[in-house]
């Protein structure tokens, strides 16, 4: 690890003020940041602590969704009683995610702007253009058991590693954002991380100087929750192939079908065509097949991780399964 000064903000607007400045990177849990520090792969020249600023709370909206503050740990957001009645989807994918000493440290704003644990961004001997822009993608001819089949480019082939955001993507969540200059907006989460394309080191839209303040959840929705996560082994391990779905059924057929894919590609992936082939229809293997012919009609591997397109084809049918026998 290299050298760096620390700072400790006292409100959002020092937060926001110093993560402004180009040598600066904002610190709250630490636990994806200080591991890319150790490795050098991060080497900010400061580190703000944003932890004194507030953003820790999480509060019902006045329209019955729930606000989930940026600085809200991942335990104090699993064990919440309204995530865990209204939202078991969230609490499931949190705890699917990491060890309770990570999750009593990392943060609602941390967790959606962790970074890939490609092999090759990793390792600073090895090439990365999301590391080092134009020095090459070594996955794509190498180890790339982990990574995209989907939304993938020749930049870049790396996966988004996190649970929380798959099944913040399927219940249609938003991230609030503030900025050095006073601006506010709200992104969604289904448009907050980006694909690589020709920018692969751009994980997510925020831009300089702006920070995350909370993560708000729509107003609950009738219907079973359910994430399914596809791993090498049983205890803590990234996704190969996740899914959470939020599916209704009434008088037999599909009325609400919302579903977020994780393990296959950049960014939580999210299709709207899947929903709009399902609701309306009757539960069927034929259907299934037909709402995975869609998740993977542009899906391509790269040898070691060509497995996750049948994969996830098994995988959705099995979530879409259980929704239907859950509901009977």
């Amino acid at each position: 690890m290299r050298p760096f000064q620390y700072q400790r903000a006292r409100t959002l607007d020092d937060a926001t003020r110093l993560v402004s400045q180009d040598s600066v990177m904002a610190i709250a849990g630490g636990t994806n940041l200080l591991d890319l520090m150790k490795l050098q792969v991060e080497t900010p020249g400061e580190l703000a602590d944003v932890n004194r600023i507030g953003f820790g709370e999480i509060e019902d909206t006045p329209d019955g969704g729930l606000r989930i503050g940026a600085l809200a740990t991942n335990t104090e957001t699993a064990v919440h009683p309204r995530v865990r009645r209204d939202y078991p989807l969230l609490a499931r994918a949190i705890l699917a995610g990491a060890t309770q000493q990570l999750r009593n440290k990392a943060t609602t704003g941390g967790n959606l702007c962790q970074r890939t644990r490609c092999f090759y961004f990793m390792n600073i001997d090895q090439r990365c253009n999301k590391r080092e822009p134009g020095s090459g993608c070594g996955a794509l001819d190498g180890v790339a058991k982990l990574h995209a089949v989907l939304g993938a480019s020749d930049q870049c082939i790396a996966t988004y590693p996190g649970d929380m955001a798959v099944a913040m993507s399927a219940l249609d969540a938003q991230v609030s954002i503030v900025s050095g200059d006073g601006g506010e907006r709200s992104v969604p989460v289904r448009e907050f991380h980006c694909l690589p394309g020709d920018t692969p080191w751009r994980d997510n839209v925020l831009e300089q100087g702006e920070i995350i303040t909370a993560v708000t959840l729509p107003a609950p929705v009738i219907g079973r929750q359910l994430y399914r996560k596809v791993r090498e082994r049983s205890s803590y391990a990234f996704a190969l192939v996740s899914i959470a779905a939020v599916v209704e059924l009434q008088h037999g057929k599909f009325t609400r079908a919302d579903l977020a894919f994780g393990g296959l590609a950049h960014k939580p992936w999210h299709d709207p065509r899947i929903a709009d082939a399902l609701i309306g229809q009757t539960p069927s293997d034929d259907l299934y097949d037909t709402a995975a012919d869609l998740l993977l009609e542009d899906a391509q591997g790269h040898g070691e991780n060509e497995f996750k397109i049948p994969l996830a084809r098994r995988t959705l049918h099995a979530v879409l399964k259980q929704a239907v026998e859950e509901a009977a």
